[in-house]
Formats: structure tokens, C-alpha cells, sequence
């Protein structure tokens, strides 16, 4: 069993049901981003389960120097702060460097440090120092036995409060592969772990100037990963993917939510009642 995580009112980890992590890939607006939290937050409370919003104010790491990254850090958090006050959740966002850790935590509930600056060092024990939540996402480069020693650059900083978080590991070219192992083996180290299901279906680099996706695999990925005991599923949804101005390929419908989220929670029921 792992320790408990409190994010604002929300137990992640334990025995405690498994959490949401879920919003737009990336803010594209105020209105829209508002729309999307209230969304969530209605879909979530009918259902019983705890919601954390999470949207991208930047997504530096684009494979094109023409995609839209997001309204900046400024407006961004500004959007963010006005999330949690109107729609009520805590809200969750990624760093890309120094300058942006300070205003960001003074937003943010939950730091993410991302994938691909996951063994960054100087990043990492910054955000550490804040006291807040850090949800670390594995690289795609990494073994799952490779996150222990990013843990210990937070922990050696008096700050436990951590969340791990799988995303799918480079196989061959512009693939992704899920292996369920890998929950087991981070959950062992005693922290809440995450299943990030529309990331581990992108296909990196696959369009050329853009990344790909199958969002057809999201449901039955969250539902293995579910049953294999992790603690929260993180799922990026959008009002019309294929419009979306940021991963909307492996991005969920949010009109398909609900049918899914009700599938894992009955599987999660399951699986808390056999451990």
C-alpha cells in the first residue's frame, strides 16, 4: 500500500479510491477552459469521484516551432487561479524551467515536473523545495526502476508529498508501449501512482510537424491499468478533439467520459475488495 497524498480536500493513494487527473492538453481560452472544469466537475460528482483539473499554461516541448503552445505563464495561471475560485478543484499544471516554479506555486496544487525533464536535477529539486505536490511523469526513456533516485532529489528536501506518474515507454519508432509491471514496481516505492492513458497512446513525431494518436486504446489501457491497482488515471479530454490545438489525437471526447469513468470505477470497487 502506498502512503496518502492530500491535495487540497482529496485523499490520493492508500486504500483510498482511485482520483481523476483530467482537463484540456493545453488552455486555449478562458471560456473554454472554465467550460471543461465545470464539465468535469459535474461529471465527476455524479459519479462519486475526486477531480483534479489539469491544464498546460505553456507545452514547450512541441514537435513543430508553429504549434501553439498555450496563452504563456501569466494569463495562464490567472485562467488556473480562476478555476479553482469559480469551479472549485484544485488545479494542476507543468513547469519547463527556474523562473516559472515560484509564480506557479503560488497557484498551482499539484507541480508537474514533465517527462522529458524528468532527470533534470536543478528543476526537480527546485520544485521540491515549494512543499507542494509533485506529480513526476516517468520519461519515455526510463525504466520504471529508474524513477526511485528522481524521488529521492524531493525527498531529500523534506517533501514526500509525491505522485509518479506512467506514461508509456519509446518503443520503435513513433510508438508508445504500456507495461503494466511498471505500476507494481513504482507503487513499491511507496508513493501514489498515476496512469496517464491518453499520453500512452500518442504516437510522438508521427505527423511530421505534429504527434499522432489512438485514442481507441485509452479505455482498455485505463481499464487494465485500474485493475492493476493504481491510485488515479490522467486523462486529457477536449469538447471536439479533432479541433483541439494540442493533442488532439489521443485526446478523450469529453462526451464519452461518464461510460468510462463509470467502467473503472466499478472495476476499482473490484479491486480494492481482493487487496
Amino acid at each position: 500500500m502506498t502512503r496518502t497524498v492530500i491535495i487540497d480536500h482529496i485523499k490520493v493513494g492508500g486504500n483510498n479510491p482511485f482520483v481523476l487527473i483530467s482537463g484540456p492538453c493545453v488552455i486555449e481560452n478562458k471560456e473554454s477552459t472554465l467550460r471543461l472544469a465545470r464539465q468535469l466537475k459535474n461529471i465527476t460528482q455524479k459519479l462519486g469521484i475526486s477531480l483534479i483539473f489539469k491544464a498546460s499554461y505553456d507545452k514547450a516541448n512541441r514537435t513543430s516551432i508553429n504549434s501553439y503552445r498555450g496563452p504563456g505563464i501569466e494569463e495562464g495561471l490567472n485562467i488556473l487561479a480562476e478555476v479553482k475560485e469559480k469551479v472549485g478543484v484544485p488545479v494542476l499544471s507543468d513547469v519547463h524551467q527556474l523562473s516559472e516554479i515560484e509564480p506557479a506555486a503560488r497557484v498551482l496544487d499539484v507541480i508537474q515536473i514533465p517527462a522529458f525533464l524528468c532527470r533534470q536535477t536543478d528543476l526537480v529539486t527546485e520544485v521540491a523545495r515549494q512543499g507542494k505536490v509533485v506529480n513526476i511523469k516517468k520519461g519515455q526513456f526510463l525504466s520504471p526502476q529508474e524513477i526511485e533516485p528522481i524521488t529521492k532529489k524531493i525527498t531529500f528536501f523534506d517533501n514526500s508529498n509525491i505522485l509518479l506518474t506512467e506514461r508509456g515507454t519509446t518503443f520503435g519508432y513513433n510508438n508508445l508501449v504500456v507495461d503494466m509491471r511498471s505500476f507494481i514496481i513504482m507503487r513499491k516505492l511507496g508513493f501514489p501512482v498515476i496512469f496517464d492513458a491518453t499520453h500512452s497512446v500518442q504516437l510522438p513525431g508521427a505527423k511530421g510537424t505534429a504527434s499522432g494518436g489512438d485514442r481507441q486504446f485509452v479505455s482498455p489501457l485505463a481499464m487494465a491499468a485500474v485493475a492493476a491497482g493504481i491510485d488515479g488515471v490522467f486523462m486529457e479530454v477536449h469538447e471536439n478533439p479533432e479541433k483541439a490545438l494540442c493533442d488532439g489525437p489521443n485526446s478523450l471526447k469529453i462526451t464519452d467520459l461518464p461510460y468510462l469513468l463509470g467502467k473503472l470505477k466499478r472495476i476499482s470497487v473490484i479491486t480494492k475488495e481482493s487487496t
